[in-house]
């Protein structure tokens, strides 16, 4: 169990007490901070408080954290499209729709899952129960290639070349619009967004710096086909960076128009190669993905047009 203390300060005072601790622990959500104050873990000056308390400047407040119990991850016999696999890795190509690792909504059906029964329980165990040997994620709608590590010391080596920048990641998207240049970049810092929190957004304090550089393959109308450079690997990145610059992804749902293109069933991108330096033989190796069948079906319904 967690304890955490905090003094209530002026710009909380008056606050209802679920606003202010949401405020002071955002890495938690909302509901099990609830859950924590109903549940009678949370006092103020030593008193249990209501969700609905008020705390005064001054007030002590302390939280008893009791996180939930996070459930196995199963074994499930899902096909997977592997394109390498040795003693110490393999690397996946993760089809649109599949969810990385088990979370809250998604506890079957996900990569991890899959890797589980097709490596009979042999990954690193360094991501804990719902993430065994998952280096580096990529959004459940985004398709494409993975390194996953068998074990420990592939995970360390792997994480500290994504640490480096060093992994090579190339992806193709449709985003909106019909850029003016061939080639650019952009660059800003990527954090939690500040009234969403289910959204990353641009900050321009705080947050952690990202870079993506992108080169025009084709324009339609409407659209540009792009390739695109990962400098970094943050949360949603080329979702957010491309959208900050009035291109959003083609089918994003969070980033993009309301007018959702639903043929896609989500942004269109692809994380089509993958470059590492193998972790126990030093062999730089690169992997490609051909394009799936959801991102050229669209491509020659823009040609068409």
């Amino acid at each position: 169990m967690e304890h955490l203390e905090f003094v209530c300060e002026a710009q909380n005072a008056g606050v209802r007490l679920d606003k202010v601790l949401a405020e002071k622990m955002p890495q938690q959500s909302r509901s099990l901070l609830v859950q924590q104050i109903n549940s009678g873990m949370v006092t103020i000056n030593g008193k249990p408080a209501l969700k609905s308390t008020k705390p005064k400047q001054g007030d002590v407040l302390v939280v008893q954290l009791q996180k939930p119990t996070e459930p196995q991850a199963e074994l499930e016999n899902i096909p997977l499209n592997i394109l390498y696999e040795d003693e110490c890795l393999l690397v996946v190509n993760k089809p649109k729709g599949m969810v990385v690792h088990p979370a809250p909504g998604n506890y079957s059906g996900t990569l991890v899952n899959a890797l589980l029964y097709h490596c009979a329980g042999s990954l690193s165990g360094i991501g804990g129960e719902l993430r065994p040997g998952i280096v580096h994620r990529i959004d459940k709608n985004t398709s494409g290639l993975l390194v996953v590590a068998k074990n420990d010391v592939a995970h360390n080596a792997l994480s500290e070349q994504m640490a480096a920048h060093s992994v090579q990641r190339t992806y193709q998207a449709v985003a909106y619009g019909k850029f003016k240049e061939d080639s650019g970049f952009v660059e800003g810092n990527i954090g939690r967004h500040k009234t969403d929190r289910k959204k990353m957004a641009l900050l321009s304090v705080g947050g952690k710096p990202a870079y993506t550089s992108w080169q025009v393959l084709e324009r339609y109308q409407g659209f540009t086909h792009l390739q695109l450079q990962l400098k970094t690997g943050r949360t949603h990145q080329i979702r957010v960076h491309l959208a900050s610059i009035g291109h959003p992804l083609a089918g994003d749902d969070v980033y993009g128009p309301k007018a959702v293109i639903h043929k896609l069933e989500g942004q269109c991108l692809h994380a089509k190669t993958l470059g590492f330096v193998h972790p126990k033989t030093g062999e730089f190796m690169k992997f490609d993905s051909p394009l799936p069948e959801y991102f050229t079906h669209f491509l020659q319904t823009l040609k068409k047009e």
